[in-house]
């Protein structure tokens, strides 16, 4: 495979903390914005199952164990959708595939308010999933190539930073609405992300590198899908791919749980916090995250990818069973939101690290592939965590979770340093 990036000239330094933002041309900035809303609007539907998890299993009559099931096929449903959505967006347009994956995720959230079983909750769980891989891989892209290399970690950063403003949304949401209307009107809510297509449609555009491989000669040499497993490219693409995996399944494990955890009774092992005191509680947690994403993407930019993405892990390996250990109120409310900066920041590396490593014809494909073929092992998280919970204490489950992080940490040994590239 020829060499898909180069190495670029020392990164120029932008005066004062939003000169990255000016270096952005109107394009830019419009495709930052609009990956960004979908990222944030994609948390708050997809988080709602968390935060209503105590009242849907209290009226659906679920156990742990199946509560954890539909978090668990959420995910794979999740990763279904970045596969297919990657390759949408790859043959189609970014923009296209970001629109179609709100509409899902939209629709179908909404509809998780009807369900009345079990089962009915899972098909319109695993619908929604689609939608929410599907916007991770085309954002990502389209965020990637509009943005020059000096700041392109800023950028997916802020985009990922939404991700903490969404989940934050619906944590204020669940605590205002379910108390009064119940947590079926809460999913009701969900389907007005759906309208941020209208916006993008009519003002975003496709990246320039994109319409340029579009329009390229038939004749010219285009790289295919299994580019991505010849030559060396195989080991590394496994490396990132293991990674991520491991990374999810501590994320998932620690976030599918943390709102259960702390609203169930202690006699399940819960904290016992009332739904408001919840929600705040959860608040306060996003605030770190957002300062981990954002944090993430302006220490990478300086010092390289790999270094920031192995602390972070690194440190969440920790935080996170300490997190378990502690059953205290107010050391968990002190303590939640450096589990969260540290257990959640990372990502906004990664797909800054993925567009560097792989060529514009195969970009959303292959962030697909590698982000969302780890979510199908990560998939294992919420089931594994419930049921960890359910026979040994959230202690116990959140060790595990942590160790995930320990294992993504070690998989850098195979992941080269991409910082400064810029994209084929």
């Amino acid at each position: 495979m020829a060499e898909v990036a180069v190495a670029a000239p020392a990164p120029v330094v932008d005066a004062g903390a939003l000169g990255w933002w000016r270096a952005g041309d109107r394009a830019a900035r419009r495709a930052l914005v609009a990956a960004s809303l979908g990222w944030a609007l994609d948390a708050f539907d997809v988080m709602l199952f968390s935060l209503t998890l105590a009242a849907v299993i209290a009226e659906l009559g679920l156990t742990k164990a199946q509560a954890g099931a539909l978090g668990s096929i959420t995910l794979l449903g999740g990763a279904a959708g970045g596969l297919v959505f990657g390759h949408v967006a790859d043959r189609w347009g970014r923009t296209r595939a970001l629109m179609a994956s709100v509409l899902l995720y939209s629709v179908f959230t909404a509809a998780c308010g009807l369900s009345t079983t079990l089962w009915q909750f899972a098909l319109f769980r695993v619908l929604l999933g689609l939608g929410m891989g599907g916007e991770w891989a085309s954002g990502a892209a389209l965020v990637a190539e509009t943005w020059p290399a000096r700041h392109r970690g800023r950028a997916l950063g802020m985009m990922q930073s939404s991700w903490a403003i969404g989940f934050a949304a619906a944590a204020v949401v669940v605590g205002l609405v379910l108390p009064r209307w119940g947590w079926r009107t809460v999913y009701f809510v969900g389907v007005a992300p759906a309208l941020l297509t209208l916006w993008v449609r009519r003002n975003v555009e496709e990246p320039a590198v994109w319409r340029a491989r579009r329009d390229a000669p038939v004749g010219a040499v285009r790289p295919r899908f299994a580019d991505m497993f010849r030559g060396p490219m195989r080991r590394l693409t496994a490396a990132v791919t293991f990674m991520n995996a491991c990374a999810l399944f501590g994320w998932w494990g620690l976030n599918s749980w943390i709102p259960a955890y702390l609203s169930l009774p202690t006699a399940q092992g819960g904290v016992g916090l009332g739904t408001r005191t919840m929600s705040w509680f959860v608040v306060a947690m996003q605030v770190g995250m957002w300062l981990g994403y954002v944090s993430f993407g302006y220490v990478s930019d300086a010092v390289g990818r790999k270094r920031v993405y192995v602390t972070y892990l690194l440190a969440a390996s920790v935080l996170l069973p300490l997190y378990g250990a502690v059953a205290s109120p107010p050391a968990l409310l002190l303590l939640g939101p450096l589990v969260a900066f540290f257990g959640t920041g990372y990502y906004s590396g990664f797909g800054a690290v993925t567009a560097e490593i792989y060529p514009t014809a195969i970009r959303a494909t292959a962030q697909g592939f590698t982000y969302n073929l780890g979510r199908v092992a990560s998939a294992a998280a919420p089931f594994t965590v419930g049921t960890l919970a359910a026979s040994r204490g959230f202690g116990t489950a959140f060790a595990v979770a942590g160790a995930a992080f320990l294992l993504g940490a070690v998989a850098w040994v195979w992941i080269p340093e991409t910082q400064g590239r810029e994209l084929a």
